[in-house]
């Protein structure tokens, strides 16, 4: 029987003996939100505007295939565990896990000093960070301000354009080419264009890579298991850090109550579900989140048919 794990003393330095964190309890479900008096879709239309976090231009991001993750100064028990537990979310949403010794797509790193493990990665690696690709990262004040996050999770996401038929890249990433580099044409990409439309677009956003720093000076009364759900909602989907979801039943909630989100809710799960079954291809950013939003409302529907229906076996 697994027992709950407090995060404080998780760093792979610790002397003390890692123990697994519990199971989750019941989550909370959609249609308890729904007392609050405004119409689901109405609430999910604000979630949606609320977390979504898409990169200056383009529409919300997803990632198009396998999912590596890895995880850093940990004790091995407790890494194994989240980089498990994100995976799982991970396969849960159509996705496929990264098979042992893969190269880390999802990288989780903990420690005592965030800022300093911030400022080091950007400092060393700025590339990987500020790639110099249109609509492929949020911009360098929201560098700056993951960097000096007082947040207890920060993370920092890149995503690329791509053809929606072939994953090849649309956008000019500088130092990168092809052929003999000697003109233009080397150095962008190549995209075959299909019959232009003014309702949809074949160019779709794919993430590619996200950095997660945890201050371990702030997990106190958190299990493994929500941070690392913690971890799989802000490293699948594009979140806001600054958003606000007091008003919602969600693990993005954690670090103000524990106590209250035990785990990924189905609110959570129904907005990755949701975004994973998406059309990609509207040409409007507004009509894109619609898409996301109907795609929420129909897995929210679902969630709770199958509720209903464990229910009734019982």
């Amino acid at each position: 029987m697994m027992i709950a794990l407090a995060l404080a003393s998780l760093l792979a330095t610790t002397s003390a003996e890692a123990q697994e964190p519990s199971p989750s309890e019941s989550v909370t479900r959609l249609e308890e939100v729904e007392v609050i008096g405004r119409p689901l879709d109405d609430l999910i239309q604000g979630f949606v505007n609320e977390v979504a976090a898409p990169n200056r231009g383009r529409q919300l991001a997803r990632w198009p295939g396998p999912v590596c993750v890895g995880a850093g100064n940990l004790i091995p028990e407790t890494a194994q565990f989240v980089v498990d537990r994100v995976s799982t979310v991970a396969e849960d949403m159509g996705l496929t896990p990264g098979a042992p010794g893969c190269r880390p797509n999802i990288l989780i790193i903990a420690t005592h000093d965030p800022d300093g493990m911030a400022q080091q990665m950007v400092e060393q690696r700025r590339r990987h960070f500020l790639p110099g690709g249109s609509g492929m990262d949020r911009g360098r004040s929201r560098l700056n301000a993951f960097q000096t996050s007082d947040q207890p999770v920060r993370w920092w996401a890149i995503s690329m354009p791509v053809d929606s038929d072939t994953g090849q890249r649309a956008v000019r990433v500088p130092g990168e080419c092809q052929g003999s580099c000697s003109s233009i044409q080397d150095y962008a990409p190549i995209i075959s264009v299909r019959t232009p439309s003014q309702l949809h677009s074949q160019i779709v956003d794919d993430m590619s890579r996200v950095v997660v720093i945890i201050d371990m000076n702030q997990m106190e009364g958190v299990t493994a298991l929500q941070l690392a759900d913690y971890v799989a909602m802000v490293t699948l989907a594009q979140i806001d850090p600054q958003a606000d979801t007091g008003r919602y039943a969600s693990i993005l909630n954690v670090f103000e109550d524990p106590a209250m989100t035990p785990s990924l809710t189905d609110w959570d799960l129904a907005y990755l579900t949701g975004l994973y079954d998406a059309d990609r291809t509207r040409a409007i950013p507004r009509a894109s989140r619609f898409e996301v939003a109907s795609s929420i409302r129909r897995a929210h529907e679902r969630l709770r048919a199958e509720a209903d229906g464990d229910d009734a076996s019982r």
